[in-house]
């Protein structure tokens, strides 16, 4: 059984980790607060990501930034930042890491690849309960994505 970290990349960054079967998730914020460079979410994001390397991970798996540049804007940028920062973190520990296109993911997730955040977060709460957004919901299927599709028994 493979160890996997899937992450919705954002300010709000969704994520899911199962270790040895045991799935945890949640939403780990990562703005800039007043008077800082913005540069300091990618200093927490880095040190945030340091924490998972006692958990001996096989695999990161992450939303597509390239879908998101579509919308434009600071998200797609901090998107893209923290994706390099994960393959940045990934070659430093020999950890296997993929991107997944979103509407894929929601295909997979609700078989539709045009969902809306509702119809993902609904479908979220088969999977765990008590998800009650976005960012986390993502994470969760981009984990059972890759559970399901990238990790050999």
């Amino acid at each position: 059984m493979s160890n996997i970290l899937a992450l919705d990349l954002g300010t709000n960054c969704g994520w899911a980790v199962d270790v040895k079967g045991c799935v945890e998730s949640g939403v780990q914020l990562f703005d800039v607060k007043r008077g800082e460079s913005p540069g300091m979410r990618y200093l927490r994001f880095n040190s945030w990501l340091k924490e998972f390397q006692s958990w001996h991970l096989e695999l990161i798996v992450y939303e597509q930034t390239l879908a998101r540049f579509a919308k434009g804007g600071s998200q797609s940028e901090i998107a893209a930042g923290f994706a390099t920062r994960v393959q940045e973190f990934c070659a430093k520990n020999s950890i296997e890491h993929t991107a997944v296109h979103g509407s894929t993911l929601k295909k997979f997730a609700t078989g539709h690849g045009n969902s809306k955040k509702p119809d993902m977060i609904l479908a979220a709460q088969k999977l765990k309960a008590g998800v009650e957004n976005d960012n986390e919901s993502d994470a969760l299927w981009l984990l059972e994505f890759a559970k399901r599709t990238m990790v050999t028994a």
